[in-house]
């Protein structure tokens, strides 16, 4: 079954690039909107799994990030350290601002860090350095090339004057970008002793979930999370306020492309009718037509994924080139759930032409 249906999907070559492209057309829709779905979650939480902390303590009943005022006290962050399991706690200043630039304003998250210190700071500056002194600041790749900034450029960042000395990757996102200046300079604009979020990191072999629930029964006053929970807080937060329009979006592109994937499988399957009939005349059973139906769905579904798949892969690592922030991750969640729910609808739409035609007379397809 599977020779004689490999041989009815190649009897025209001009209907099988139509039906095989028509289907990778589809699965190219639903799965660019599901790796730009992904991609931007990804990336809204870069800086939580870039700043190299198992836990962030902050002030009670603060969760995240976004829109958040979070302050607590240098003794806090030192109680917190105290606690068994911890290995190191670095200090951060927070605070959502804009970046202004020559070209424009760019909205940010102002991180004041301490160079001295193991965390808080970028993981990777791919141009310049990372040890900031005083009136420095270590700005996104993404942002400098938007933006046209270079080494060396003046740049304002809450109304002081700042010499971009560094340049780092992936922190640039669908809704904002993330800025770094030395913590002096953070305290200087700030005016006052308070941290924001104390990053702390965990010896080898202990739990932070258990030793985040220590930190919070030793001092009320303070919020500590895991890097995975606070990550989750920070992404349905912003999902909630921002990111809707592209679930929207990708629901939206879902339906269509499911619709023309069942349509493109069921006008394949009715353009094979006389070759069914044929089948029929032979002797063969409804399930035989059956089985090389939902064969032929399968082989043009896989084969228009694989020429998906590929194209998705390539406007991956196009697209932060042409637009910058934006970016596309294929997961293996989503190529599952996309290949899964087209294989269904469009194994149904192939068999339903077949469905009617097994109920005919061969000498009636013949003559229709």
């Amino acid at each position: 079954m599977f020779h004689l249906a490999w041989r009815n999907l190649l009897q025209s070559r001009i209907q099988f690039f139509l039906g095989v492209g028509g289907v990778a057309m589809a699965l190219l829709l639903m799965l660019s909107l599901d790796a730009l779905l992904a991609g931007s979650e990804q990336d809204l939480v870069a800086y939580i799994y870039q700043s190299g902390a198992d836990i962030f303590v902050a002030q009670e009943g603060v969760r995240n990030l976004h829109m958040a005022a979070s302050a607590i006290s240098v003794q806090d962050m030192r109680r917190a350290a105290r606690v068994e399991g911890v290995a190191s706690a670095s200090p951060i200043l927070y605070t959502t601002g804009v970046v202004e630039t020559d070209e424009a304003d760019v909205l940010s998250y102002i991180i004041g860090f301490d160079p001295r210190e193991p965390l808080g700071g970028p993981r990777t500056v791919v141009v310049g350095t990372a040890r900031l002194k005083r009136g420095e600041a270590i700005i996104d790749n993404a942002v400098a090339r938007s933006q046209g900034v270079e080494l060396g450029d003046e740049i304002e960042i809450l109304g002081e004057t700042f010499t971009v000395v560094g340049l780092t990757e992936g922190l640039t996102n669908i809704i904002n970008s993330v800025t770094f200046i030395h913590i002096d300079d953070f305290r200087a604009l700030r005016r006052g002793d308070a941290i924001s979020y104390a990053l702390l990191a965990v010896e080898p072999g202990y739990d932070p979930t258990e030793v985040a629930a220590a930190i919070e029964a030793r001092n009320e006053d303070v919020t500590a999370l895991p890097r995975e929970v606070f990550a989750r807080e920070e992404r349905q937060i912003i999902k909630d306020m921002s990111v809707e329009v592209i679930y929207i979006m990708n629901l939206a592109g879902l339906l269509i492309g499911l619709a023309v994937t069942a349509l493109t499988l069921y006008t394949s399957t009715l353009r094979k009718r006389q070759e069914y009939g044929v089948l029929k005349a032979m002797g063969a059973q409804n399930r035989h037509l059956y089985t090389v139906v939902a064969v032929q769905a399968f082989l043009s579904l896989m084969m228009g994924a694989a020429v998906a798949i590929g194209l998705v892969w390539l406007m991956g690592l196009v697209l932060p080139q042409v637009v910058p922030g934006t970016a596309m991750a294929l997961t293996q969640a989503g190529v599952v759930r996309v290949l899964t729910a087209a294989l269904g609808i469009g194994v149904v739409a192939a068999l339903v032409p077949a469905w009617q035609m097994a109920r005919l007379d061969p000498a009636q397809v013949f003559r229709s």
